[in-house]
């Protein structure tokens, strides 16, 4: 029994250490340090929530941009289903689905040029994307100032502005944030002659 009351004592100790103190010490110093990260990145607008700026959301309507596709369960952009389609690229499925989803993109963008981007048409591993490359975004831009009866100058600076560079050039590449950004669309919709201040 002498032999087994240091480790049942130390099991004990490392028990309450890190299962208990650490989880507490980090929970209290994210709400003190990172307080909108520690409780998901939301959007609250006139005191709603409106989302996470970390999760997409699926956006239909032809006054906004639309993300890449979502292969999650049961709903797209579903959190609690995360995952991609699985299909590997060798898989006819798959350029059934990115082959319809191209006619589809073209058809609602008559404006645009014919080269969809490849991440309008293909689902990442996550199937939450919140972002799209400036490019993607500015494919879609003739469609959305049509639609909301904007000039194609005043979407590209709301483009511009909810474009997301990286603080060192080579660690990652810029992003344009699509959930804040069809917010902000309907925040200029709302202005006079839709301008924004």
């Amino acid at each position: 029994m002498t032999m087994l009351r240091p480790a049942i004592l130390l099991f004990i100790l490392l028990s309450l250490i890190t299962g208990g103190l650490y989880p507490l010490m980090t929970t209290a110093l994210g709400q003190w340090w990172f307080e909108d990260q520690a409780n998901g990145s939301l959007i609250i607008q006139n005191g709603e929530n409106r989302g996470s700026r970390l999760i997409g959301q699926n956006f239909t309507d032809p006054r906004y941009f639309q993300g890449r596709p979502s292969a999650t369960a049961e709903s797209p952009y579903n959190p609690m289903a995360s995952g991609g389609s699985n299909l590997a690229g060798s898989n006819p499925d798959l350029d059934k689905a990115v082959a319809e989803r191209v006619a589809a993109l073209r058809a609602a963008n008559p404006q645009a040029s014919r080269e969809v981007p490849v991440e309008l048409v293909t689902a990442s591993a996550s199937g939450l994307d919140y972002s799209l490359t400036p490019d993607a975004a500015a494919w879609q831009i003739p469609r959305v100032a049509a639609a909301r009866q904007l000039t194609v100058e005043q979407v590209s600076q709301l483009v511009a502005e909810h474009t997301q560079k990286p603080l060192v050039s080579f660690i990652g590449m810029p992003v344009v944030n699509i959930v804040e950004l069809n917010l902000a669309l309907d925040v200029v919709g709302l202005l006079p002659n839709g301008y924004h201040n």
